[in-house]
């Protein structure tokens, strides 16, 4: 019965900011529509063995454009290193890097559905999570042009507040049909998949979904931004966890958004707060059928870590033109553009 009512929660996300009227418009009708452009940690720097790729990828996942151009290189694409997969209904730019790569091996190659933009040298292999965040470029198209107004505000405010760090549904496979496999596996106690891939995806995608659930209490109580007698906050500039422990100083702190609380994405080897905070996960922990011993279980395939509540909005603008609304924005590594999207559409 707790586990049905925990994931009540989660299918209905609230929303932060408040719109009277939604704001229809098609998303992802072409895949101009939808632009990605990574955001790099750090530049190659123009000598190592490890080759780095920029490129331009359309309608095409990162994996299989990764493998296009591990083949033209004559490099195994096992041994292909990226900082994060891009959407494939759509226009993408990213980095990926080869071992011993040879950048002449890509000089007036023609591969499908993918551009080489750039090559050069670097010392380390490219890793996941190796990026700032992305810039997107998103057009509504058909939206109306007296919807301007409106997603202006909405804009503002999440500029102001942050934007829920929910994950989009994507996350959990079409039609969001990885959940029930999931949770009759953790929860339920079946069969676990064959695959090693699918086992920790399944980890993943619940460890996702409590998340999101912890996540929309904040939203609807509205403490997205505040800080909470115990929280483990993270500081925006340096990635840095601490309990809050003076709960005066760490608010201001959070208003000026140099400090976020983080939720739970349950692990056996996650770090917990304390407090207020440590009982609300726990309360969770348990709604959901999970206990510290399920936990363990599973720690092969997710350790567990913590992920802010809110992330920045960085540089957005909307604009109108004949062919609909276009939104752009920086959203940091893990971000989802559709979370920002849906607070427009009421979609989702």
């Amino acid at each position: 019965m707790g586990n049905e009512r925990f994931r009540s929660v989660e299918d209905r996300l609230p929303f932060l900011t408040r719109l009277e009227r939604p704001i229809a418009g098609i998303l992802k009708d072409r895949p101009q529509d939808f632009r990605v452009d990574e955001i790099p940690a750090y530049e190659p720097s123009g000598a190592g063995e490890h080759l780095y790729v920029r490129f331009e990828k359309t309608s095409v996942d990162t994996r299989d454009a990764v493998r296009r151009i591990a083949e033209a290189l004559g490099c195994d694409p096992r041994d292909a290193g990226f900082a994060g997969l891009k959407d494939r209904h759509a226009i993408t730019t990213q980095w990926a890097s080869f071992h011993r790569g040879d950048a002449s091996k890509l000089e007036g190659v023609e591969l499908e559905g993918v551009r080489v933009l750039e090559a050069k040298l670097h010392v380390n292999k490219l890793r996941t999570g190796h990026l700032r965040g992305n810039r997107f470029r998103v057009r509504l198209r058909d939206a109306p042009r007296d919807a301007e107004p409106d997603a202006r505000a909405v804009i503002a405010e999440l500029e102001r507040q942050g934007v829920p760090n929910y994950f989009g549904d994507q996350r959990f496979g079409r039609d969001r049909a990885n959940l029930p496999r999931a949770r009759a596996w953790l929860v339920e106690g079946g069969k676990p998949p064959r695959d090693s891939f699918e086992r920790k995806l399944f980890v993943s995608v619940l460890q996702s979904e409590l998340f999101n659930a912890m996540c929309a209490a904040r939203v609807q109580e509205g403490t997205l931004g505040a800080i909470v007698e115990g929280d483990l906050c993270r500081k925006e500039e340096t990635g840095g966890l601490f309990v809050a422990s003076d709960l005066a100083v760490e608010s201001e702190r959070a208003a000026r958004f140099e400090i976020s609380a983080t939720g739970p994405m349950f692990g056996a080897k996650m770090r917990w707060p304390e407090g207020e905070a440590k009982r609300r996960e726990e309360e969770a922990l348990a709604a959901a059928g999970l206990d510290h011993e399920m936990l363990a279980r599973f720690a092969k395939y997710g350790e567990g870590t913590r992920r802010p509540y809110r992330i920045r909005l960085g540089a957005p603008t909307v604009e109108v033109d004949d062919e609909g609304l276009v939104l752009a924005f920086d959203l940091p590594s893990g971000g989802y553009a559709t979370v920002v999207i849906r607070e427009l559409t009421r979609e989702g």
